[in-house]
């Protein structure tokens, strides 16, 4: 008999509109400082990334916005619903990544958190550069274009 997993639940939160507004030049996979409470409601799914961006303070990442709601269970000692967390990477990612978001139009955005294997919450986020209305229109285009073959295969 196999032992049963304690993370069974799976937890992949997307921030959906990051794809349509943003290029991705890199992703990384991050670890992210939380509270005792924070992680049970990320493993209850109530998160929300739509707000949310990263920035560097004193030589390291933290991610600001991110709405995590407070635990449903918890009595006196919940957390602060929006707070600064601090994003866990290695030191030559962060050094390449500051030199890199410091040029114009580079930002660094999250795109999704998750629950890996081990029962770590994860954030992975992305070096991106903001799309221009005729990117984004040309993307619909495209998304329709094969939205229309699809079709036309099935027929």
């Amino acid at each position: 008999m196999s032992k049963p997993n304690r993370f069974e639940k799976i937890v992949n939160i997307k921030n959906k509109k990051v794809n349509f507004e943003f290029e991705f030049i890199d992703t990384y996979v991050t670890g992210v400082m939380l509270k005792g409470t924070e992680i049970k409601s990320i493993r209850e799914g109530k998160v929300s990334l739509t707000e949310a961006y990263c920035m560097f303070l004193d030589g390291e990442l933290y991610i600001r916005q991110m709405h995590i709601a407070p635990y449903s269970m918890a009595a006196s000692y919940n957390h602060v619903a929006v707070r600064d967390r601090k994003l866990l990477l290695k030191k030559k990612e962060l050094e390449k990544l500051e030199t890199k978001s410091a040029e114009k139009g580079l930002a660094i955005i999250p795109v999704r958190i998750f629950i890996n294997d081990r029962g770590k919450a994860k954030l992975e986020i992305a070096l991106a550069r903001g799309k221009k209305t005729h990117d984004k229109r040309q993307d619909l285009k495209e998304k329709d274009a094969k939205r229309e073959l699809q079709r036309m295969a099935f027929d």
